[in-house]
């Protein structure tokens, strides 16, 4: 094949006599050292069930490749899983391997020098590091496939809980664990029913079956133009899914022939089609971070307020677990990313370039012309049978005139507690809770606040305040259980709310309000609160304030002075961390508001 772009490969090779012999060291043939050389950058290792698989792909890719032009080499960054460490400090590393597999990746890509590469991963970290990574390679053709996310477990009879805020409680995914592990310890379910929904919650590899942070970013790269369309949040099982890989491999080639770089499909336009498409889906709030995170290694700077500008008056249509009823792989059955992009279309850039070498809006009239829509209703008809209930493809993803809501999923907080902003996830979040005036209860650790929560400590009429959680702290870990342990006690799931400079699990639901910056470590208010005083939340205002002291309402003045002497009392903390990536991690992360991109 002649490529019109110029191999960055070829021009490399003749600087490093090396090279040639090197390669054939591994099996290479002479005839291919002047091929396109292309990187299959993947997640692949047994860490967990997002990645344990991706060697599946990979092989397909790489044929696609190899059978197309190019030669393909396999490299791996394996990343971890934030469920596996979830509850002990484990957790901390998570937000900074993002950044590690980022690293990683362009010193692997660049070391060596490909003309283009295809990336596969499938979860919370994994998905925006591949993105950030393309970012620093923009110069190369790129094109992202994912290990897609595994089927819901069908539940015993006799374990269907009765949950009022999901109406399919027969099928079982991940994130339910959480609140069935809260009323185990209340002594509410036995530790036999436990166990079955521990065994049974992960049927098979995928990202896990809601829409977290692994099912949002999964749907994010295909939002940006970068996966072949209709492909993200395939069942990881779905012979489809193994295709894609393939046909991913051979269309890089094209790319690589046709001179399409990433930077050609990345652009401010891309980006805000992708923010569209979060507000429509309901996605995570680690996307606040991720999004941004991934514009500045592409040159651009979006930030928190780029989300709530673009979430006002935005159609949410997703009825997918958490914020939903339905797993998450419902949401290929109702047809997936193109569907949404379908019904949301008056809101996009449609002229922007995607990996088919085509714009946005020639892949979705393509798509209606190839039976893509019917393919879907297909498989929608199946799963009805499986579990004898008629599932419609609304009941799933609404037509944009009967959205769920129209005031998008994210909304950034401001106020006295949180000048920079804070980050609630409205569309999970109990109505009761959209305006509330709550009495501060602050933990200076995740221990200490789920310990008091399971114990009876906090009621109703309650803020609980999680802090020195954030970036710099100790590297922004997820307060998942905590906020699971709030939502799962009838008592405190609407008059409860949980404030944090730490993040949530793409799973979290319930009044749960994070990323709150300043982070207390670096002095930020939220390092002033003490027990007893007034906190008033108001979600449609984007009010976040302390409005009084030892449950006496004071003016906003009266509450700066009072927090001016508290800042003069207040003592930085030494470093958790002394050595390590979570040394460097809270040396340089940047506010959750910008990306909590490493700064240097």
């Amino acid at each position: 094949m002649e490529a019109i772009m110029e191999l960055r490969s070829q021009k490399v090779r003749e600087l490093a006599p090396e090279m040639d012999p090197l390669r054939m060291g591994m099996g290479w043939k002479a005839e291919e050292l002047s091929k396109p050389q292309i990187i299959i950058e993947s997640t692949y290792g047994n860490s967990h069930p997002g990645s344990s698989h991706l060697n599946i792909f990979v092989e397909e890719a790489v044929k696609g490749v190899d059978e197309n032009g190019g030669k393909a080499a396999r490299y791996y960054a394996t990343d971890m899983c934030d469920g596996m460490s979830q509850g002990h400090d484990g957790i901390n590393y998570s937000l900074a391997h993002r950044d590690a597999i980022t690293n990683l990746v362009e010193a692997q890509a660049n070391a060596t020098t490909f003309d283009g590469g295809v990336f596969i991963a499938s979860c919370d970290k994994a998905m925006p590091a591949m993105l950030m990574s393309i970012g620093r390679l923009k110069e190369m053709s790129a094109i992202v496939v994912t290990g897609g996310v595994m089927e819901a477990t069908v539940v015993k009879p006799e374990y269907v809980e009765n949950d009022p805020g999901c109406k399919i409680n027969e099928l079982l995914t991940l994130e339910q664990i959480g609140k069935f592990s809260a009323q185990y310890e209340r002594g509410e379910i036995p530790e036999e029913q436990l166990r079955y929904y521990k065994h049974n919650a992960c049927p098979s590899c995928g990202a896990c079956s809601f829409m977290g942070t692994a099912s949002t970013m999964q749907v994010m790269a295909e939002a940006l133009g970068l996966m072949l369309p209709g492909t993200a949040l395939m069942p990881a099982t779905a012979p489809e899914l193994k295709k894609a890989a393939y046909d991913a491999g051979k269309q890089l080639m094209k790319l690589v022939e046709m001179g399409i770089a990433a930077k050609d499909i990345v652009t401010m336009e891309s980006l805000e089609n992708a923010i569209m498409v979060h507000a429509a889906i309901s996605g995570s709030t680690n996307a606040v971070m991720h999004i941004p995170a991934i514009a500045h290694e592409f040159g651009f700077e979006i930030d928190a307020d780029t989300f709530d500008r673009m979430h006002r008056g935005a159609h949410y249509l997703l009825n997918i677990r958490p914020a939903g009823d339905w797993p998450a792989q419902y949401f290929y059955y109702a047809g997936g990313v193109p569907r949404v992009m379908e019904e949301i279309k008056s809101m996009l850039h449609l002229d922007v370039m995607t990996v088919t070498g085509k714009t946005l809006g020639e892949n979705l009239e393509e798509l209606k012309k190839n039976g893509f829509y019917e393919h879907c209703d297909a498989i929608l008809k199946e799963k009805s049978a499986l579990i004898g209930k008629e599932i419609k493809r609304t009941d799933i993803i609404a037509d944009f005139d009967h959205a769920i809501g129209t005031e998008g999923s994210i909304a950034i907080l401001r106020g006295n507690l949180a000048p920079e902003g804070a980050v609630i996830k409205h569309t999970a979040c109990p109505k009761e809770m959209f305006h509330a005036r709550l009495n501060a209860k602050p933990y200076d650790s995740e221990e200490e606040a789920i310990d008091a929560i399971l114990k009876g400590k906090v009621v109703p009429g309650d803020a609980v305040f999680i802090r020195y959680e954030g970036p710099r702290g100790s590297g922004m870990p997820e307060m998942f259980y905590t906020g699971e342990a709030i939502c799962s006690d009838p008592k405190l799931a609407a008059s409860v709310a949980l404030i944090t400079d730490g993040r949530f699990s793409g799973a979290s639901t319930g009044p749960v309000i994070g990323h709150c910056s300043p982070e207390a470590v670096d002095g930020g208010p939220i390092a002033l609160v003490e027990e007893g005083d007034l906190i008033e939340i108001d979600v449609m205002e984007r009010k976040l304030n302390i409005i009084g002291i030892a449950g006496e309402r004071k003016s906003m003045e009266e509450i700066d002075q009072i927090l001016a002497e508290r800042r003069k009392n207040w003592k930085p903390r030494e470093p958790k961390y002394k050595k390590g990536v979570l040394r460097l991690f809270s040396e340089h992360a940047a506010s959750p508001m910008k990306g909590a991109y490493l700064e240097y």
